[in-house]
């Protein structure tokens, strides 16, 4: 007999635990169900108002899924030969993304998926869309469910070789953007991206200079991936990455492979996306290292919003590397151009050393 109860309209369910507290509560109308396996759970979906709910490839006993369409629910199946999990419920660790490395960096998930999205980029289909798009979707709500105030975007090139002074800097950088208080956000590559999100990561009494060294020794992704990131993982061997180091990756960029400093990984399909939920989420400012047209392409992305504020704080953006970027791409011209007389002419800042930012963040 079904019970009838005050809906819980959008309420999202994740675990079996949330799913069972509902379930208590006398109805799932109007709720979303994402990835569990309710198998063992028929006799509470055959009794319970479903009015609404929507199950995102859920896994039902016998004739369940059935049943349950029948009294209002909407089930969205589990989709065929995905290497990866379209209704995820939370950001890739590390460990997932490079899960199979043992073998080799082509059979871990980060390199399986990578090569679906390059056979579907160009051979398409509803159902490779909507995977894309659920995928996309479940990564980017998970990350705003992290509610990362007070989060800083750092952009740099993937380039920035291990052991190089530039990247001590980066990696001292992320330390001192967490100790007062800020999440770091990233790309979530190699490079600058990893220096950042390696000094965010560790713990304030771990040895950043040694951790530095050790990386050096493979120096770049672009001999060997496997290395590269085998390096990465014997640093954080023994002991937990407790900061609040996150990158937002893409497969449009597959050929870099991620960082194993990200506490979590928010990768996506979609540059597009990418772009705009890395910005959106770096509300207390942006720092621009030295990088090639990706970072360029985030400096006038950020500076849009920024130019069309007429009121209230503008979130300051800071580009590191004065002959770099007025000289080498000379960004910082058009920029200063832009904010004359504006307000936001009171937020740029052009400099060389990395140890201003976090006065300048506030």
């Amino acid at each position: 007999m079904q019970h009838s109860s005050q809906s819980a309209d959008d309420l999202e369910i994740e675990t079996i635990a949330q799913f069972d507290a509902q379930v208590a509560s006398g109805s799932l109308a109007g709720c979303y169900l994402q990835s569990l396996d309710l198998s063992a759970r028929s006799d509470a979906l055959l009794a319970v108002d479903v009015t609404r709910a929507v199950f995102l490839g859920c896994r039902f006993g016998s004739g369940v899924e059935a049943a349950i369409e029948a009294r209002g629910a909407l089930v969205f199946p589990t989709l065929p030969d995905l290497p990866f999990q379209p209704y995820r419920t939370g950001l890739y660790r590390p460990a997932e993304l490079y899960a199979g490395l043992d073998r080799g960096y082509r059979y871990t998930l980060d390199a399986r998926t990578y090569r679906w999205w390059r056979h579907v980029g160009t051979q398409r289909s509803l159902t490779s869309q909507l995977a894309m798009t659920l995928h996309d979707h479940a990564i980017t709500e998970a990350l705003d469910d992290l509610a990362l105030a007070g989060a800083v975007g750092v952009m740099g090139g993937h380039a920035l070789e291990r052991g190089s002074a530039d990247y001590a800097a980066a990696a001292q950088l992320g330390r001192s953007l967490v100790a007062v208080g800020h999440p770091v956000l990233t790309g979530g590559g190699p490079g600058a991206m990893e220096a950042v999100n390696l000094g965010a990561a560790l713990p304030p009494e771990a040895d950043l200079e040694r951790a530095v060294a050790a990386l050096a020794v493979v120096p770049s992704f672009g001999e060997s991936i496997e290395e590269w990131a085998r390096a990465a993982f014997a640093v954080t061997e023994g002991q937990d990455l407790p900061g609040p180091s996150f990158g937002v990756p893409t497969w449009l960029y597959g050929h870099e492979p991620p960082n194993v400093f990200c506490v979590g990984s928010a990768k996506l399909f979609s540059n597009a996306i990418r772009e705009d939920v890395l910005l959106r989420h770096a509300s207390a400012g942006l720092v621009c290292l030295a990088g090639a047209a990706g970072t360029v392409q985030e400096i006038f992305q950020a500076v849009t919003p920024r130019y069309y504020a007429h009121t209230g704080p503008v979130a300051p953006l800071i580009l590191v590397g004065v002959e770099y970027w007025t000289r080498t791409v000379p960004a910082w011209p058009l920029l200063a151009a832009l904010a004359t007389g504006r307000p936001l002419a009171g937020s740029i800042h052009l400099i060389d050393d990395v140890a201003e930012i976090p006065a300048l963040i506030g």
